[in-house]
């Protein structure tokens, strides 16, 4: 009879490793594309059984679901228990649960103004120096991700808090390459030579550009995207943080200069579908209709890797509509800089358990897991892009590990009455023809009254 108990516990456990195993998407070892080895080194250097850990962030849905299975990974490799909640409320969540004295062992945060207060508060916890030098070594752009990670303490000192992981492409512009073949234009590779196109199409008889900044509440935002690639093009990273700061105020030469970047595009009206009058009435969502039409109304259109949700249904991205890097200038030494956005892991309640999560997150195999299945593109370049599960992601992941410099959306990084407010209407007004310099003078006189 104990032989059978022995028995039958053994095949109980041959079972529930059986189903550990099937709780993995992707069965560790099998397939050569998976840096399996990261898992290995990893997994034999953690044993955390009986201690558990839980995270919290904004994604739910399928998001949620995506994020899990990678936690069933850092499970399987170190024995301990991951419990994910995350979801709508997040931001007033973990505000509450911190000052409540109840945090998450981990939080991941859309916003790194969040992660700023809460560091500034007190409540977040440094992060090892190894965790610094494999942002900056492994990272496209690495420093770039250091800067967006260190912050200032409670005692004012600035120090790592946070690893950005998981992050989305603003720097892209939309087309229809069969458009583009008809007509014997090339993907330009520079902002010259996208500015040439931009003169030849119109020789051609055809409008380059179409651009909608309507939103509802939000209306202005999509020009704000404009303007802050053109920052990047015209103007240095560190003139970007100066901006984002308001230590290099809005009225600004540099600052009016990428405005009037934008403008160059916007707000002419042989290069905009509609004329530059119909800029702002023009919902962002409708804007890249004209890129299907027969024969096009536009060729181009500037927008986040999001906009093919709006796209007419059964559009097959990479066929049917492609897209390319928003372009420097050749003639200026500013790089490939990328505007984007993205998740920050902060630790807010320290533990093994939790320092163990950051480590793992450094691995290419927690990347690899869900470069594998959708909506996830990462700056770290020993993750293998031929991981990625389909090629417009891989396109976008080969954007993101080629750029030189990595700056996260200002307006998000700015007050609300900045970057939800002044600099949303500001855009609308230059947008309809209001002078520039009069409406960069409005969006530094709201900001001055929040001093």
């Amino acid at each position: 009879m104990t032989r059978n108990l022995l028995a039958g516990a053994a095949v109980l456990a041959l079972v529930a490793g059986q189903a550990g195993a099937q709780d993995l998407k992707f069965a560790p070892g099998e397939d050569a594309k998976f840096n399996w080895a990261s898992y290995d080194a990893f997994k034999a250097a953690h044993d955390l059984k009986g201690q558990s850990l839980k995270i919290d962030g904004p994604w739910g849905g399928v998001d949620k679901a995506l994020f899990e299975s990678v936690i069933a990974y850092f499970e399987a490799a170190t024995g301990a228990d991951v419990e994910y909640s995350g979801g709508d409320g997040f931001e007033q969540r973990v505000m509450i649960d911190v000052e409540a004295g109840s945090p998450p062992g981990i939080a991941v945060i859309p916003q790194p103004g969040l992660a700023a207060d809460l560091a500034k508060r007190g409540k977040l916890t440094v992060l090892k120096p190894e965790i610094g030098e494999f942002l900056k070594n492994d990272y496209a752009a690495g420093d770039s991700w250091v800067n967006l990670s260190t912050y200032a303490g409670a005692d004012g000192t600035k120090a790592l808090y946070g690893l950005f992981y998981k992050v989305d492409v603003k720097s892209l512009v939309w087309y229809v390459p069969e458009n583009f073949e008809d007509a014997g234009y090339d993907v330009p590779e520079s902002m010259e030579d996208l500015k040439a196109l931009s003169d030849q199409i119109v020789a051609d008889g055809g409008t380059p550009w179409c651009i909608g900044l309507g939103s509802g509440g939000a209306t202005g935002w999509p020009a704000t995207d404009w303007v802050e690639d053109m920052m990047l093009r015209v103007n240095t990273p560190e003139d970007y943080d100066k901006w984002v700061s308001n230590e290099l105020a809005f009225d600004d030469p540099k600052v009016v200069a990428a405005i009037e970047e934008y403008g160059a595009f916007a707000r002419n009206d042989a290069w905009v579908a509609g004329g530059a009058g119909g800029v702002a009435s023009t919902d962002f969502r409708d804007a890249p209709k004209g890129l299907f039409a027969s024969p096009p109304t536009c060729y181009m259109h500037r927008q986040a890797s999001f906009i093919p949700s709006f796209f007419p249904e059964g559009t097959v991205v990479g066929e049917d509509a492609d897209f390319f890097y928003f372009p420097a200038y050749a003639g200026k030494d500013l790089g490939q800089p990328v505007l984007g956005a993205g998740t920050v892991f902060v630790i807010t309640q320290d533990s093994p358990v939790a320092q163990a999560f950051m480590d793992f997150l450094t691995t290419p195999i927690a990347h690899e897991v869900w470069m594998a299945q959708s909506g996830f593109l990462t700056p770290l370049k020993s993750a293998n892009p031929e991981v990625y599960g389909d090629p417009t992601l891989r396109k976008m992941g080969e954007i993101l590990t080629s750029a030189t410099t990595f700056r996260f959306d200002a307006s998000d990084l700015m007050p609300g009455a900045i970057g939800a407010g002044a600099f949303w209407t500001g855009m609308v007004d230059y947008s309809g023809g209001k002078d520039v310099a009069a409406v960069a003078a409005d969006i530094q006189k709201t900001w001055d009254t929040l001093k």
